[in-house]
């Protein structure tokens, strides 16, 4: 009897020692796999206009999926994500969200923000912050800011050896400095091509009113103009629409646009022309990179121009007629702007004594 009871006692012993020793390893597994696990999640606040505006935000987001894929992060909370704004009122409401939703990086898109940045930067000293297109000088927010002038020149160069008219458009979203740079940009490109050319300049006062851009667009158009450069957001939207109207009324007319920031040839086959790109995705993938590699560059900024590869021109519609001289007359001056020959102009200063010769 004592012998069954002693032996019983041993079992529960040894069972004891196994259930502690599994939940010691459960444990210890659980805490390897929480150091092992890629935990790292990023995200992004929209500009006014959308994640899906087919233009800088949708371009941003692109690149925030990119880089998601390659590291097998999930939309969501712990991964990837974004979060719209529907007017400035939403910048800081939706920056201290994602902070407090335990983002590793959180991005605030657009000229718009800094403010917003910069106080929620300021209150949430312990997290990491980017802004594109413009500066905040806080350690614990990069920078990501682009040569858009050199874009909008190589987009002028093209616009003015398409134009069959001589006259030409340039249509912005809001007048700050990013838009103002690809305009300027666009005059001096079709100063260089050919002075002659008319080019008329038209803000929208916002980057989300399609309508707005589809007037505009369509004034330009009955005024003679053949070519029209939008940098304007989702008011772009309007712009593709009037051209794809006329053209499908009037098959045998020029009604040209250039797109904006990502290409936009999916805008119209029959008319977009090309598109000044603008590498936000890339840059935006690039940073998160560093960032979950351990070196985030708080209180730097990056500048991309087409030295960096951040900034280029879209492939040339194949139905324009003198395609084959727009792509020399193009990567010529590529050339002249990565070697330094030519300062592409970024003031009205600078576009006023600009001499391309």
């Amino acid at each position: 009897m004592k012998k069954r009871n002693v032996g019983m006692g041993l079992a529960l012993v040894l069972a004891a020692g196994t259930l502690l020793g599994a939940c010691g390893k459960s444990d210890e597994s659980t805490a390897k796999g929480a150091d092992s696990k890629n935990n790292f999640s990023v995200a992004m606040v929209t500009d006014i206009g959308g994640v899906d505006d087919k233009s800088f935000n949708q371009s941003s987001w692109e690149g925030l999926e990119n880089f998601g894929n390659e590291n097998g992060l999930q939309k969501g909370k712990d991964g990837y994500d974004y979060l719209q704004s529907n007017s400035d009122a939403d910048y800081t409401t939706n920056l201290n969200r994602l902070v407090r939703e335990g983002f590793d990086l959180v991005y605030a898109i657009g000229f718009l923000m800094p403010a917003a940045v910069e106080e929620i930067a300021n209150q949430q000293k312990d997290a990491k912050f980017a802004i594109v297109d413009a500066e905040v000088k806080l350690p614990n927010v990069a920078s990501i800011l682009f040569k858009e002038q050199e874009a909008g020149f190589l987009a002028g160069i093209a616009a003015a050896k398409t134009t069959k008219s001589n006259h030409i458009g340039f249509i912005g979203g809001m007048e700050i400095p990013v838009v103002e740079r690809f305009e300027l940009g666009f005059i001096a490109g079709v100063k260089a091509a050919k002075p002659e050319v008319k080019v008329d300049v038209q803000y929208a006062g916002a980057f989300d009113k399609a309508e707005v851009g589809q007037a505009i667009a369509s004034k330009m158009y009955s005024s003679g103009a053949d070519v029209l450069f939008h940098a304007s957001g989702a008011t772009g939207v309007g712009i593709f629409k009037e051209a794809n109207d006329r053209k499908t009324n009037d098959p045998d007319k020029d009604f040209w646009v250039i797109g904006v920031d990502r290409d936009q040839a999916d805008m119209g086959p029959d008319v977009v022309l090309t598109s000044a790109l603008k590498r936000v995705d890339v840059a935006v993938k690039n940073l998160a990179t560093k960032t979950k590699e351990g070196n985030f560059p708080g209180g730097e900024v990056a500048l991309f121009g087409l030295a960096e590869d951040g900034v280029g021109l879209a492939a040339i519609n194949a139905n324009a007629a003198n395609k084959a001289e727009i792509d020399a007359s193009v990567n010529e001056w590529v050339e002249k702007i990565k070697s330094g020959t030519v300062k592409v102009p970024e003031t009205r200063e600078e576009l006023n004594t600009f001499n391309p010769q």
